[in-house]
């Protein structure tokens, strides 16, 4: 007698929201913490936090699927086209202007 197939359960639909809300929440924190502290210190005017805080700047700004990921990372990246005559100082992790 052959036995009777019970189709598979379907899996679950992935959920960004509910898999990286939380992570998120926590990254934007942090953010706000490093911001914070850089206020207190008197750091507010140095490239590196003027990069980050344009980079929020046009996460906020974007418009339906307009790339907010690409967006943010170019922020932080060297612009030109030319190569440097030499290496500069260590990667700092935002193009300093």
């Amino acid at each position: 007698m052959a036995k009777s197939r019970t189709p598979p359960a379907s899996l679950p639909v992935y959920d960004p929201v509910e898999a990286g809300f939380l992570d998120a929440r926590g990254k934007l924190i942090d953010i706000a913490a490093f911001l914070d502290r850089a206020e207190r210190a008197g750091r507010l005017a140095d490239y590196r936090v003027r990069v980050l805080q344009a980079a929020l700047k046009k996460l906020s700004a974007h418009k339906k699927n307009s790339g907010r990921a690409a967006a943010a990372l170019r922020t932080f990246s060297d612009p030109t086209s030319t190569p440097a005559r030499r290496a500069g100082p260590p990667a700092a992790g935002a193009w300093k202007k």
